[in-house]
C-alpha cells in the first residue's frame, strides 16, 4: 500500500494503568511506530486517578508531537491541556463539545455500526467518526460495523473514518483500503512487547 494511502494510527490506552510504569511502555510504542493520536480511554470515575494518568500520558505523547484526546470528559480535556475529546455516544454531544472546546479542538465520535449516527456527527462538526467493532466479539450485542459501511463512507463522505474493535492482521489488510485510521488498544497492551504486537498487527499495511 502506498504511503499516501496508508491509514494512520490512533493508539488507545488501557482502561487502567500505573502512570509511572506506563509512560515508558507508551514511549517505546510512540518511538517505534508513527502514531497520529493518543486516546485516553480510562475506566475509572476517580478524578484524581484520571488526572494523574492523563498527565503522564500527555507528557509522553506531547513530547513526541502526538495529539491527545480523552473519552467524554470535556472539562478535563481543557483543564489538562489535551487536544480534544472522543465522544462515545455518537452524535449526541458533538455540537456541545465543539462549542465548549472551540474550533481548534479535536472532536471525534464513536458511532458503533450506525451510518446515520456517523452522518449526523459529521454534520454537527465531528473531526472524525469511528465505527466498530469490526472484528468478532461477544461483547455488547455482538454486532459489528460492516465492511460495506466503510466502503460506502470512503467513497461518499469527506469526514475521516476510523476502524476499531477486535482488530486482527487479516482485518487490517481488508479494511486498510477503505479506512483513514485504525484505532488500536487492547489488541497490543496484553502483550509483553506491545510495540512488536503493534508492528505485527499493522504488517499488512506495508
Amino acid at each position: 500500500m502506498a504511503a499516501d494511502d496508508r491509514p494512520q494510527i490512533t493508539l488507545i490506552t488501557p482502561p487502567t494503568f500505573d502512570p509511572e510504569t506506563f509512560s515508558d511502555r507508551l514511549g517505546q510504542v510512540l518511538d517505534g511506530v508513527e502514531i497520529a493520536c493518543l486516546r485516553l480511554s480510562l475506566g475509572t470515575r476517580d478524578e484524581d486517578v484520571l488526572m494523574r494518568a492523563a498527565d503522564a500520558a500527555r507528557e509522553a505523547a506531547h513530547a513526541r508531537d502526538v495529539a491527545v484526546v480523552i473519552d467524554n470528559h470535556l472539562i478535563l480535556a481543557e483543564r489538562l491541556g489535551l487536544d480534544g475529546v472522543h465522544l462515545t455516544d455518537g452524535a449526541r454531544n458533538v455540537r456541545k463539545a465543539r462549542k465548549d472546546l472551540g474550533a481548534d479542538a479535536i472532536v471525534g465520535a464513536f458511532c458503533g455500526a450506525s451510518k446515520h449516527d456517523g452522518m449526523t456527527a459529521g454534520e454537527a462538526g465531528a473531526d472524525y467518526c469511528s465505527f466498530g467493532p469490526i472484528g468478532e466479539t461477544r461483547l455488547g450485542d455482538g454486532s459489528r460495523a460492516p465492511f460495506e459501511l466503510f466502503e460506502w463512507w470512503s467513497e461518499v463522505i469527506e469526514v475521516p473514518i476510523v476502524a476499531e474493535g477486535a482488530l486482527t492482521a487479516e482485518l487490517v489488510a481488508r479494511f486498510g483500503p477503505v479506512t483513514d485510521f485504525f484505532a488500536v488498544g487492547e489488541e497490543i497492551w496484553g502483550s509483553d512487547d506491545p510495540l512488536a504486537a503493534l508492528k505485527t498487527l499493522l504488517a499488512p499495511l506495508g
